[in-house]
């Protein structure tokens, strides 16, 4: 196992700065993910950690070293692809085994390695099959499994379930999470997908324009985002984020919702970061709830159900209040109808108060 620390780090393609300088340390068995858009720097952070990009500033260190000259065999890490990268003319026992090419270990210790690593990943009894014969979920079992025979101190998954079915990847997410957990290697581990960055990770970094804008743990990106980008990009659905001014009321400072007849209290010292009066009111579609709790600091709209999706548990109701689009939540036997009035709230606590301008956070409300 290894730490792997970023310092500075830096990608140019000519005059164009992929990645501008990003700073990360990954602790010894910890499973990171970088998550972002397509373009926003991760895969190719990814590509400079394993060696198959040349860096153009700052260093990249495993465990202890300094390895921007170090050959990617030399590093000793392991890289998992998106399209497995597994040879079709090759058996599932000689795919794993590949790596081991190159190894001095005798071919009954090679073959044991083997053998040791299918049944760690569940294909024991498919050593002598063909990538053909096997399903999407077992090649990628077989990629992992290549890259585990030679144990690394480190994995690099570079969106792995991406071309898996909805099914598939919630399987190759728990078996790579259980992984993780009887092996203890540190994992850096990229996609696109917050619900897998969210169920897999110890901590989730978030990037964008190469820059990373965020790191922490999964119910800390939830609860507390420090811009919008992030309260947007990690939940699902995407926070509700109402124009809202701040403005004194009845002797409180308050931030009241453009055009639609509401306001909610904010602290006093809430708000004193703000570039100016323009702010955003964020909620989360499961924090503004159709009925729900009332009181003299909750959120109260009304609007028109334009849409239900009704998902067993919950309920998700789109609204139009007074012509903005807004989703919320509902129990999952209460079922609305389009077209019905509905008064949906969120309780103190809940809401979280953005910079129009910067788009920084600002505070809970």
């Amino acid at each position: 196992m290894a730490n792997i620390a970023l310092n500075g780090l830096v990608k140019r393609y000519g005059s164009t700065t992929a990645v501008h300088g990003i700073d990360l340390h990954v602790k010894d068995g910890e499973f990171v993910v970088l998550v972002g858009p397509s373009g926003c720097g991760k895969s190719t952070t990814l590509r400079m950690i394993a060696g198959l990009e040349d860096i153009s500033g700052g260093t990249v260190t495993i465990d202890g070293r300094v390895v921007n000259e170090a050959e990617p065999k030399d590093r000793n890490i392991a890289m998992v692809f998106q399209n497995y990268a597994i040879y079709p003319h090759m058996s599932v026992a000689q795919n794993i085994g590949f790596g081991l090419y190159t190894s001095k270990l005798s071919e009954a210790d090679k073959k044991k390695r083997i053998e040791e690593t299918a049944k760690i990943l569940g294909l024991q009894n498919l050593l002598d099959r063909r990538p053909s014969q096997l399903s999407g979920g077992q090649r990628q079992r077989v990629a992992i499994g290549r890259a585990m025979v030679r144990n690394p101190v480190a994995f690099l998954f570079d969106e792995p379930l991406s071309n898996l079915d909805a099914q598939l990847r919630t399987q190759m997410r728990l078996e790579i999470k259980k992984l993780h957990q009887k092996l203890g290697t540190t994992i850096v581990f990229v996609t696109h997908d917050q619900v897998e960055a969210m169920t897999m990770a110890d901590r989730i970094v978030v990037m964008r324009d190469g820059h990373i804008l965020q790191v922490g743990t999964p119910m800390e990106l939830y609860d507390s985002p420090k811009d919008i980008f992030t309260a947007r990009f990690i939940g699902s659905p995407t926070m509700n984020l109402l124009p809202a001014r701040l403005a004194e009321k009845g002797g409180r400072r308050v931030a009241e919702l453009d055009g639609l007849g509401s306001s909610v209290a904010v602290a006093s010292d809430g708000a004193k970061d703000a570039s100016g009066n323009e702010v955003l009111v964020g909620v989360r579609p499961h924090d503004l709830v159709v009925g729900g709790a009332t009181g003299t600091d909750s959120l109260a709209l009304s609007g028109n159900v334009s849409v239900v999706e009704p998902l067993g548990p919950e309920t998700l109701v789109h609204l139009d209040v007074g012509g903005t689009a807004i989703i919320a939540s509902a129990p999952g036997k209460v079922i609305p109808q389009a077209g019905d009035v509905v008064t949906v709230h969120a309780a103190p606590g809940s809401m979280h108060l953005f910079d129009k301008k910067t788009e920084r956070a600002l505070c809970r409300m």
